[in-house]
């Protein structure tokens, strides 16, 4: 067990620096930009940055990683607008990405939510890593506020932006999946073999009731712990093999979300595990 949380540990350490390159060129059709960066992993996010002057800068625009070329060395990187500071008090700029602007990947990562399913585990895991864990609380509160006993996308992407929360850690059937918190993609997954005593839906938190909605996605109280969380990762990452291997041996309570996956060579996969097609 302490061999694990080793590995655990290392792979925290490797999210702790914010990685900078300049942009080198620009596709405007496909708000996208390309930077020269010797590693990177798809789903990290961040923002552009333009510099002003010796004095001042702005940040032009959110960032996530699309692609990565290890013999180039190059990454593309998805632009989407820039809204965590929106105020109708702040001026609004007039500047685009130019070549020469900033990407700034990786920020808030050393700040992370842990999902656990009780207390045992929650405080198991956080206490192996010197990380500034955001307590899961505060998010219950932002899950009231929005009505949603059932956690969805948009609630862990608000989490990010109103507390700077640059990862999200799940824990699953004995496995920490780290995510990037604002493009929900898999970064790491790492083996925790814990024994789940008990389980507290939606997830640990000392908050004893989750205000509810009247109706709407998210309004529902949460029935199942795995699936959801397996779903909401599943959206995100449909092309990540090694999760659908993972679902795959799951079992019969996860054997319906395998449809979700969408990757080249799935559907034989399928037939050939399954007798199908």
């Amino acid at each position: 067990m302490k061999y694990l949380f080793l590995l655990f540990i290392i792979a925290l350490e490797l999210f702790g620096v914010v990685v900078k390159s300049p942009v080198v060129s620009i596709n405007e059709a496909a708000a996208e930009v390309t930077i020269e960066i010797e590693k990177i992993d798809v789903g990290v996010s961040g923002f552009i940055v333009h510099r002003i002057n010796d004095m001042h800068s702005v940040i032009l625009k959110n960032a996530i990683v699309k692609s990565f070329d290890a013999k180039s060395k190059t990454a593309k990187v998805a632009l989407s607008e820039f809204n965590a500071l929106s105020n109708s008090a702040l001026p609004t700029s007039k500047w685009s990405v130019k070549i020469g602007d900033m990407a700034v990947l990786a920020f808030g990562y050393t700040r992370g939510l842990l999902i656990a399913p009780n207390e045992e585990i929650y405080h198991r895991i956080t206490k192996s890593s010197n990380l500034q864990w955001i307590h899961p609380d505060i998010f219950a509160t932002i899950l009231s506020f929005n009505g949603h006993p059932t956690p969805l996308r948009s609630d862990f992407t608000e989490m990010s932006s109103s507390a700077s929360v640059g990862l999200v850690f799940i824990y699953l059937d004995g496995r920490v999946y780290t995510l990037d918190a604002k493009s929900f993609k898999i970064l790491t997954i790492t083996d925790a073999k814990l024994e789940q005593k008990e389980l507290n839906l939606p997830f640990y938190t000392r908050v004893p009731e989750i205000d509810a909605a009247w109706w709407g996605e998210g309004s529902d109280e949460l029935d199942e712990y795995e699936p959801h969380y397996y779903k909401l990762m599943i959206k995100a990452n449909l092309k990540n093999k090694e999760l659908y291997e993972i679902v795959k041996n799951g079992g019969e309570k996860l054997k319906y979300l395998l449809e979700e996956f969408d990757f080249e060579g799935k559907k034989d996969d399928r037939k050939k595990t399954f007798g199908l097609f």
